[in-house]
């Protein structure tokens, strides 16, 4: 077994749309083990929205030594954070700080960026979302708080047929 300090953590490459896209899918059947078999059946995100984001330099990718990909984090810069849209790592490599070093790596960019939060939006109970990121420093953000940007994405996740009672959004500040 390995753990995060013997990956090597990059910007995705084209080569890697593939390895991405079947992350992505393996990482949703857990959540068959907690009754959301829609998001376990769900396919993963089109090849064209996965190459669009490597183009962009918005997916960091964890690699082994044999350039294996065994996780990544797909991001979204905006003008004062990073919205973290995406977080998975194989299930065969769980548990062993990917995921938080991943976090570490778009965190190490907003400050770079002089950006100094991380957002994302996530489920509530599932002991990989929620509980999970605040472990990793992330509070709640209260309904009241959310500005326009995230009531415009929660909108987007309802249309996309999320139920956003079971939902979160919430906050990491960066020092």
């Amino acid at each position: 077994m390995q753990d995060a300090s013997n990956l090597m953590f990059r910007f995705a490459a084209p080569h890697d749309a593939s390895a991405i896209r079947t992350i992505e899918f393996e990482a949703g059947q857990r959540f068959a083990t907690v009754g959301m078999t829609g998001i376990a059946d769900a396919p993963p995100m089109e090849v064209e929205i996965v190459n669009r984001k490597i183009a962009a330099q918005q997916i960091v990718v964890a690699v082994d030594a044999g350039e294996t990909c065994v996780g990544f984090v797909m991001f979204e810069p905006q003008p004062t954070r990073f919205y973290v849209q995406e977080l998975d790592v194989l299930t065969s490599h769980a548990g062993q700080r990917i995921g938080a070093a991943l976090l570490e790596q778009v965190a190490q960019l907003a400050r770079a960026h002089q950006v100094t939060q991380l957002t994302l939006s996530t489920f509530r109970e599932v002991p990989w979302n929620a509980p999970y990121y605040r472990r990793l420093g992330f509070r709640d953000i209260e309904e009241a708080e959310l500005d326009a940007a995230l009531i415009a994405r929660r909108d987007a996740h309802i249309a996309r047929g999320l139920d956003e009672s079971k939902r979160v959004f919430m906050r990491r500040d960066l020092a």
